[in-house]
């Protein structure tokens, strides 16, 4: 509860070093608690800097969504917050829900190849991808003609696939399964247990929301700005080259090769995933004040 009111008093102004402090604070606020995956910890970050910078006509839109999420009838897959709605498209992954919601298992991802020209078209094949998903989305909450369930149901999935999206291994891989295939030795885990995607999704996301903020450049300041697509290519970029070239040195290096990923290699990473979360949470804010603000 501290963190979401610590997150909501953001002036209204776009300020970005504000955000990038609260994000500092709260995550230590929470620091006792167990570490949480990108899945989660770093979802709802980025639920909670958007709503901290919709408007509050958007804001409150939201709220009366979310008070009908009954109405998607998963009881074990709440979605009465923005923090549950944030991972409501994983939760509904698992049983008893898997089986019902099968078809939506490759929205959340695009494997676009980081050895080749960016091109979203094989990735993105009759929509089934994250970024045809958030664009599908964002339409279907912004059509009031549409029933609740339809509109809670796009609140949820959109405010889940901006997060995938900036997580960037989502966006772009080696034909590796998003760098599951690719075993990693991470700061003291010397061992190969991990992979590249499970170091993001977890261990480096939780460290870097953990960390103190970093200036942001000028040229990072307006983060909302451009299109699905463009962020598509932004988060594919990350991935060739934080993801898979600070992990083996050459992205396009052969299969097998076991990825490093020491503390120094940690360090020059953390900046990067925090910029990724703040683009989420950004760019989501952008997204739901197009679909529901007056």
């Amino acid at each position: 509860m501290l963190y979401f009111c610590i997150a909501v008093s953001l002036v209204a102004g776009y300020d970005a070093l504000m955000v990038l402090r609260i994000l500092a604070l709260t995550a230590l606020l929470l620091a006792p608690a167990p570490a949480y995956a990108w899945w989660e910890y770093g979802h709802e970050t980025v639920a909670k800097i958007a709503m901290a910078k919709v408007r509050p006509d958007t804001r409150t839109a939201v709220a009366v969504l979310l008070r009908q999420s009954q109405a998607l009838e998963t009881p074990t897959c709440p979605a009465r917050t923005i923090e549950q709605a944030s991972v409501w498209a994983d939760c509904i992954k698992a049983p008893p829900l898997r089986d019902r919601f099968s078809y939506a298992f490759s929205w959340h991802y695009q494997n676009v190849d980081v050895c080749k020209p960016f091109d979203l078209t094989a990735a993105c094949r009759d929509g089934n991808c994250v970024s045809s998903q958030i664009t599908r989305n964002a339409k279907l909450l912004a059509d009031k003609t549409l029933p609740v369930r339809e509109r809670v149901m796009a609140l949820a999935l959109l405010t889940h696939f901006v997060g995938d999206l900036h997580m960037p291994l989502h966006a772009g891989d080696r034909n590796d399964r998003g760098g599951n295939d690719l075993k990693a030795a991470y700061g003291i885990f010397a061992g190969s247990r991990l992979n590249i995607h499970s170091v993001w999704d977890g261990y480096l996301a939780e460290r870097a929301i953990s960390s103190p903020p970093a200036l942001l450049s000028e040229a990072q300041i307006d983060m909302a700005a451009g299109t699905v697509a463009d962020w598509s290519r932004e988060s594919w970029a990350v991935a060739r080259d934080s993801a898979y070239g600070v992990a083996v040195g050459n992205p396009c290096a052969p299969p097998g090769q076991l990825a490093s990923i020491d503390n120094a290699k940690i360090e020059a990473l953390v900046p990067v995933v925090r910029v990724q979360i703040l683009r989420g949470g950004m760019r989501l804010a952008r997204l739901l004040d197009e679909a529901l603000s007056r």
